[in-house]
C-alpha cells in the first residue's frame, strides 16, 4: 500500500482511524445481534427447552430475522406522548454504549507501521468511559417520562435511582487499580498487567464490586426492576414498538459488551495470555489478529455469565436493591481503597 505511504500524517491518522471504526462498530452491532441468539439458547438449554431452531442451521439467522421484522413493523406514536422526549430516548440510550467501545483497546498493534489497537488512545481513558456511562441514564429517565404513562415514569425512576447508586461504587472500585498502575489510559493498564499479572489476582474485592455493579448498571437480572414484567409491565419501554424499542433492546446489549470488554480490560489482562508468549505487542500480523481474538473471546465468556445468571438467579426488590449498593458495596468501596494504599504505602516508601 504504497499510496498511503504518499498522504501527509494527518491524512493517514484519519484513514486508520476510520478503517479502526469500522472494524470495531461492525463486529459490535454482529455481537449485539448473535448475544440474543446466545441468551435464547442458553435459556432454552436451562429451562429443557430447543430455542430458536427454524431460520438458518440451529436458528443461527433468527437475529436477521429479527432485524427484518423491527425494521418491516409499524412505528407507531402513542397521542399521549410527549413527542420529541419521545423519539429522542431510544438514540440516548443507544450511543453512550457505542461511544465507550471507542477506548477500549482490543489488541496490541497491527500493521506496518504499527498501529494500536484502539480508536482513541487516551490519557483519561477510564474517567472517559465513566463520564459517558453516566448519560445512558438519561435515555432512560426520558423514556419514562416521554411515555407519560404511570408504569413508564416509575421505571425511569428506578433507575435513576439504581444507576446513581452503582456509578459510586463502580467508579471507587477501580480506584485500587489505578493506585497500582499509576496511570489512567486503557494501554497502559494492559501494559502493566502484561508485565506483573492480571489485576484481578491483586484486586478480587474491586472485581466483585465492579461485576456486580455492571449488573446494576445495564439492569440486568438480578437488578432489571426499571423494566420488570410482573410489577411494572415493560417499565421505560412499555410505549415503544418497532425501531425504537429495538433501540432499547439493542442499547441493552451495547451496554453489556461495553460492560464486559471494560472489565477485561481492567481486571483479565485485555489481549494478553500468559504462558503462550502473547503478553508483549504483536511483531506480527498474524499474532496481532490472534492476540484480538483473545480478546473477544474473554468478552463473549463474560456475556455467557451474564447471560447465565439471568436465568438461574431471583430478582432482587428494590429495597433489597438500594440496600447493597449505598449500605454494603459502597463502605467496602471505601475500605478497599484505604486497605490498598496502606499496603502501598508500607511496601513502597
Amino acid at each position: 500500500m504504497s499510496w498511503l505511504n504518499q498522504l501527509t500524517p494527518m491524512a493517514q491518522f484519519l484513514f486508520y482511524a476510520g478503517v479502526k471504526i469500522i472494524c470495531v462498530f461492525g463486529p459490535l452491532m454482529f455481537l449485539v445481534a448473535y448475544s440474543v441468539w446466545i441468551e435464547r439458547k442458553l435459556a432454552a438449554a436451562i429451562q429443557d427447552r430447543i430455542g430458536p431452531n427454524r431460520v438458518g442451521i440451529f436458528g443461527l439467522l433468527q437475529p436477521v430475522a429479527d432485524g427484518v421484522k423491527a425494521f418491516l413493523k409499524e412505528d407507531f406514536t402513542p397521542g399521549h406522548v410527549r413527542k420529541i422526549y419521545y423519539w429522542l430516548a431510544p438514540a440516548i440510550v443507544m450511543i453512550p454504549a457505542l461511544l465507550t467501545v471507542a477506548v477500549i483497546p482490543f489488541g496490541s498493534t497491527l500493521g506496518n507501521p504499527k498501529n494500536p489497537m484502539v480508536i482513541a488512545d487516551l490519557n483519561i481513558g477510564i474517567l472517559y468511559t465513566f463520564g459517558i456511562v453516566s448519560l445512558g441514564v438519561y435515555g432512560i429517565v426520558l423514556a419514562g417520562y416521554a411515555a407519560n404513562s404511570k408504569y413508564p415514569f416509575l421505571g425511569g425512576i428506578r433507575s435513576s435511582a439504581q444507576l446513581i447508586s452503582y456509578e459510586i461504587a463502580m467508579g471507587m472500585s477501580v480506584v485500587p487499580l489505578f493506585l497500582l498502575v499509576g496511570d489512567l489510559n486503557l494501554s497502559q493498564v494492559i501494559a502493566y498487567q502484561a508485565g506483573h499479572g492480571w489485576l484481578i489476582l491483586y484486586a478480587p474485592i474491586s472485581f466483585i464490586i465492579f461485576i456486580v455493579a455492571a449488573f446494576a448498571e445495564t439492569n440486568r437480572l438480578p437488578f432489571d426492576l426499571p423494566e420488570s414484567e410482573q410489577e411494572l409491565v415493560g417499565g421505560y419501554n412499555t410505549e415503544y414498538s418497532s425501531m425504537k424499542f429495538a433501540l432499547f433492546f439493542m442499547g441493552e446489549y451495547a451496554n453489556l459488551i461495553a460492560a464486559s470488554a471494560m472489565m477485561v480490560t481492567l481486571f483479565l489482562g485485555g489481549w494478553t495470555l500468559p504462558f503462550f508468549g502473547l503478553d508483549q505487542p504483536a511483531d506480527s500480523v498474524l499474532k496481532g489478529l490472534l492476540q484480538i481474538g483473545i480478546f473477544t473471546a474473554k468478552v463473549v465468556a463474560l456475556i455467557v455469565m451474564f447471560i447465565w445468571v439471568r436465568w438461574m438467579w431471583p430478582r432482587f426488590r428494590f429495597d433489597q436493591l438500594m440496600d447493597l449498593g449505598w449500605r454494603r458495596f459502597i463502605p467496602l468501596a471505601l475500605a478497599n481503597i484505604l486497605v490498598t494504599a496502606l499496603i502501598l504505602w508500607m511496601f513502597t516508601r
